[in-house]
């Protein structure tokens, strides 16, 4: 039996470290994969495509949001809801599962509210059919959509939004062990967890130096050396360091830019100070249009 501990924001990373434990257990001969989950959300098409993997898993999973302290917020929901077993820890909390969009643009209020409305009823679709599926309580599911609703784990509980509570992962492999789950509408299968060895799957240094990278600081950090370095090569031919160390921090900048969230705005002002940049290199402007890049890229 493999417990993936994930912990943090949903995105490429966490995803990818999601679908190699599954593949792990499945390669293992594994009889339930158990994700250990406290995150605060994440982004909404990396959360669709766990869903789909969940959904469509032929290994039985459980999401236990663990330890005490923890939460399943925003993307968390819609992941702990597709297992097919949900658990929480005492102490923890899910909810708030309202879709915030970024950078979507428009020609004003009007237009901005009706794609609000259009990607929050997209949304609570989703999560309903997720809850209907999963056989949970589909009106809480909505409400936490809609209205940010956010429960206690003997709310969750009471309310039929989880199965149960385990105070660890051995408690949670006890609770389960002999119970019957239900992997779609014709199959289900009986656990036998009695003497399994647990193995831990936890991120390894290559999955943190991701995860470090998509923090959103960093990577504007990373996009700003970029710049510079292709600057002083742009504007000193034959240095090749700076260079060198622009171009990796651009590549660096542009992975952590496809697990954020795009403001277009935002983009075409950092194209526009790239062209201002290129420019004071072959026409001199005394710096003023370095100084109109520079304020571009604020």
């Amino acid at each position: 039996m493999d417990v993936a501990v994930v912990n943090g924001m949903i995105g490429p990373v966490s995803s990818e470290f999601i679908e190699e434990s599954l593949s792990s257990a499945r390669e293992a001969g594994a009889d339930l994969l158990i994700i250990q989950l406290d995150t605060p959300g994440g982004l909404l098409g990396t959360t669709r495509e766990l869903v789909k993997l969940l959904l469509g898993s032929r290994l039985p999973i459980a999401v236990y949001v663990a330890p005490s302290g923890s939460r399943a917020g925003s993307a968390g929901v819609f992941i702990t809801m597709a297992a097919h077993i949900a658990a929480m820890a005492p102490g923890t909390n899910i909810g708030a599962a309202h879709p915030v969009s970024i950078g979507f643009g428009g020609s004003g209020e009007d237009s901005s509210s009706v794609m609000g409305d259009k990607i929050l009823n997209d949304t609570s679709a989703f999560i309903k059919t997720i809850a209907g599926q999963r056989e949970r309580n589909v009106a809480w599911a909505d409400s936490a959509v809609r209205h940010s609703v956010s429960i206690t784990e003997n709310e969750a509980l009471e309310r039929g939004v989880i199965d149960l509570i385990a105070g660890s992962v051995e408690a949670l492999v006890d609770s389960l062990d002999g119970r019957t789950i239900k992997l779609s509408a014709a199959d289900s299968l009986r656990l036998e967890l009695a003497g399994a060895e647990i193995v831990y799957h936890r991120f390894n240094w290559r999955y943190n130096l991701l995860d470090r990278l998509s923090d959103p600081n960093i990577a504007y950090i990373l996009f700003l050396v970029g710049l510079v370095g292709l600057y002083f090569e742009l504007s000193n031919p034959g240095l090749i360091f700076p260079g060198v160390v622009g171009g990796i921090s651009l590549i660096l900048a542009f992975f952590a830019f496809q697990t954020l969230p795009i403001n277009y705005a935002g983009i075409l002002l950092i194209l526009f100070a790239i062209v201002l940049f290129i420019v004071e290199v072959k026409i001199p402007s005394f710096g003023l249009l370095t100084l109109g890049g520079i304020i571009s890229m604020l």
